[in-house]
């Protein structure tokens, strides 16, 4: 029964955020611009921490069901009951609260799974956080690093990533800057914004080129 009502306030509370996106007020994970050509962007991160999990199937599907299952971790799917601070509250069992982060990230795993991230709130540590009663989520630490970022708007679809992500290869060619891993992408917005409202963005780690 429980597990029921955490996915009907999930439900609602998602769908109170409407065709508009979350970003309004949303937290991000910090960054400083150290190099920009045109509209791709070099980005250093400091370290964070992600709650992840892994989805086999299609790219967009995997990332709906992603979404969702990580957004049930920050509902008060976890051993504290924390609830989420979005745009329409929630019920909250807990005197503590998991706010909402963008982006979402989306990047390829074995076997034609995709692991989907939220990023945590900067306040929380490994030991702060509440772990996860789903055990398909867990906490993850991400390293700080530096990364090449293109952004853009419109679908959120495979092909329409895949075209952006060569975008980003040729871009990033023209720079001093050299790819050191798979390129991924984030998401700013609920799978449902409308499409010319979306925040987007493709990205890679990067190394100074020798």
């Amino acid at each position: 029964m429980a597990a029921k009502i955490l996915a009907l306030l999930s439900s609602v509370a998602l769908g109170a955020c409407s065709v508009i996106g979350i970003r309004d007020g949303t937290e991000e994970p910090h960054y400083d611009v150290i190099a920009q050509t045109g509209p791709l962007e070099i980005r250093r991160y400091a370290p964070r921490i992600a709650a992840e999990t892994t989805v086999p199937g299609e790219q967009s599907a995997a990332l709906s069901t992603g979404f969702r299952r990580i957004a049930g971790y920050i509902f008060g799917g976890n051993t504290t009951h924390a609830s989420i601070a979005m745009t329409a509250p929630v019920a909250q069992s807990s005197s503590e609260t998991i706010a909402m982060t963008a982006p979402v990230a989306q990047s390829p795993a074995a076997d034609g799974a995709w692991t989907i991230r939220f990023f945590m709130p900067a306040k929380y540590t490994m030991e702060t956080l509440p772990t996860p009663t789903d055990q398909q989520v867990r906490l993850v630490p991400v390293p700080s690093e530096t990364l090449a970022v293109l952004r853009f708007t419109g679908s959120t679809g495979a092909e329409a990533v895949a075209t952006r992500q060569v975008e980003l290869s040729q871009a990033l060619a023209a720079t001093e800057w050299h790819a050191a891993g798979p390129a991924f992408a984030w998401f700013y917005d609920p799978p449902w914004t409308l499409p010319f409202l979306r925040r987007n963005e493709v990205a890679v780690a990067v190394t100074a080129k020798p």
